[in-house]
Parts: structure tokens; sequence; C-alpha cells
């Protein structure tokens, strides 16, 4: 049994045989056989993240192609693949729940008192067959207990169960609070305006800086006209003329906080009469992120694609 789960480990990842094998392996309870399944789930729970993450990123640049994307999800898989066989904690936080599983399974057979053999703290066990056939819903339950430190790696699980990558979940945990507040003041859903203050910040990785290299805390590109009294931040910027970019030196307002940078987005959308209809659409991703475009919100093609894209795949 140890030679074939070895077999079964080495194949490529993902490889359908080999994650049939995985699953009647799991059945026979042999602890190699668990492991080697264990091992298997975790490199899909690190490919599902590993694909929030690019489709975090926008990817229509001059030398993307389907083909090149094809060959990116290739080597993403196996490079899940070896990721998990270094092991990253989550494969063995699911041999302990399947191994208590088949403990209590032998308690009840010798008429021992079940639940013994559980660990504290650990979500109800599922079976090692339901491991290998419903990934998505063991992800979300056992990440929870999966020991970040181990592996340097942190996620989080969105509200409609979908693996988040590392920044994206750091970046809601920055801003989730500012855009709780804004959200109430505008009826725009939070996760919304987490997703533009992403798209235009890059995950707050490509702040407008200040003069002297601080934050001008100014997350949706807002620029800063005639009627602004505040301070301002020079930045240089691309914007888009008949479809064509062109780069140039824009003056963007600056704030004391992310807070007043939300403040000030949901002003300026809830008091200029031109995005009326983007805070009516408010209930729908790709209503809202085409509004703002036709609003005049952003001179670039894309916008609305790629502010709906990051909606739906990162904070959906």
């Amino acid at each position: 049994m140890v030679a074939a789960t070895n077999d079964l480990s080495s194949r490529l990842a993902f490889d359908s045989a080999g994650l049939g094998g995985l699953k009647q392996a799991a059945k026979a309870g042999s602890p190699d056989a668990l492991k080697a399944a264990a091992t298997q789930f975790e490199a899909m729970f690190i490919n599902m993240m590993m694909k929030s993450m690019r489709d975090a990123t926008p990817q229509d640049g001059a030398l993307d192609s389907q083909q090149t994307k094809t060959f990116t999800a290739m080597l993403d898989q196996q490079t899940s693949q070896n990721l998990a066989k270094r092991g990253m904690g989550l494969a063995d936080v699911l041999v302990r729940q399947l191994s208590s599983q088949a403990a209590n399974a032998q308690a009840l057979a010798i008429g021992a008192e079940p639940g013994a053999a559980t660990q504290s703290g650990m979500p109800a066990p599922l079976s090692a067959e339901a491991m290998m056939s419903t990934p998505g819903a063991l992800a979300a339950r056992a990440s929870a207990s999966v020991p970040s430190a181990s592996s340097g790696l942190s996620s989080g699980i969105s509200a409609s169960g979908r693996v988040q990558a590392p920044h994206v979940r750091s970046f809601q945990d920055k801003v989730g609070a500012d855009a709780e507040a804004a959200s109430k003041a505008t009826g725009i859903p939070a996760k919304f305006m987490i997703g533009q203050a992403a798209l235009e910040s890059g995950w707050g990785k490509r702040e407008i800086k200040n003069a002297d290299g601080s934050s001008s805390h100014n997350l949706f590109g807002i620029k800063a006209g005639p009627g602004w009294t505040g301070k301002v931040a020079t930045a240089v910027t691309t914007e888009y003329v008949n479809g064509v970019p062109q780069t140039r030196v824009e003056k963007f307002r600056a704030y004391e906080s992310y807070a007043d940078s939300f403040k000030d987005y949901a002003n300026l959308l809830a008091n200029n009469p031109r995005y009326e209809k983007v805070l009516a659409s408010a209930g729908d991703a790709t209503k809202f992120a085409q509004g703002l475009q036709k609003a005049g919100y952003a001179t670039d093609p894309l916008y609305a694609a790629k502010l709906g894209k990051i909606i739906a795949n990162s904070l959906g």
C-alpha cells in the first residue's frame, strides 16, 4: 500500500486517475493512504488560493493569450502539488480529523464511549471519501484550523465560500470598517467599494504618495479639482484618450486617513448628479461597475470589466 501511495503522490497535479486511486485508497483506512489523500487535498486548497490571486490580477497585457493562461494554470497546479508535499499544515489537520473519526468508529464497535479520541476544538470530522469529493466545502471548514505560521501563508474565506488570497484578506481587513461606514451613507455594498479601492490602489500596493513619501490615503484616485481646498499629492497616472493610454502628471486629493478617503468617495457619489444611476444600481456588481464607467469615473475602457472581475472573483 505504501508503494502505491507514493506512486500516486508523484503523479502530475490533479491527475484524474490518481485522484480516483487516492479515493479508493482512503476508503481502505491505511494511515499512508490517508496521508496521501490529505496531501492531495492540500494541493487543491493551495491551487484555489493561487487561482484567486491570479483572478485578482489584471491579465490583459500585450503578451497575454489563452495559451499563456493555460500554461500558467498548469504551472500553478504543479506548484501547488510541490508545495503540498512540503506541507502547510492543512494535511495534518485533515489526518487528525479522519483518524479521530476512525478511532470513534472503532470505539463504537467495541462498546466504548465515542468521542474520547476527538481533539478539542476541532470541527466535526468528515469521511475520507467526502474529503476527496467536496474540496470547496471542506476548505472552508478546515482553513480556520490551519496554523498559518507553518508556512507563512494566511488565507480567508469569502461569504460565498471562495478562498481568498492573503493580500485580498489583508486589504479587506485594513479598510473593511471604513467601507462599512461608507456603505451606510450610500447604500453601496462595502465589498463593491473595497473592490474599487483595490483596483485603484493595486490592493494598497500602489497608493498615491505625498511629497515626503507618506501615504495620501487616497484609495479611489480622486483628483484635486479647482474646488478642492484640502491637501494635494502629485503623481504620475495613465489616462486614456480615444482608447489610447497617455502618461500624465496629475494632482490628487490627500487625506489624513483611509476613513476620510471613504467618506469623500461616498460624498462624491451621493452628491454628484452624474452618479445617480450608479447609486440606483448598487445592488448589482456588474451594473455598478458599468455605471461608474459610463458616468466617466475612469477613462480606462476596461475599467468596468476589471472592477466587476475583482468584486466577483476576489470578494464575492
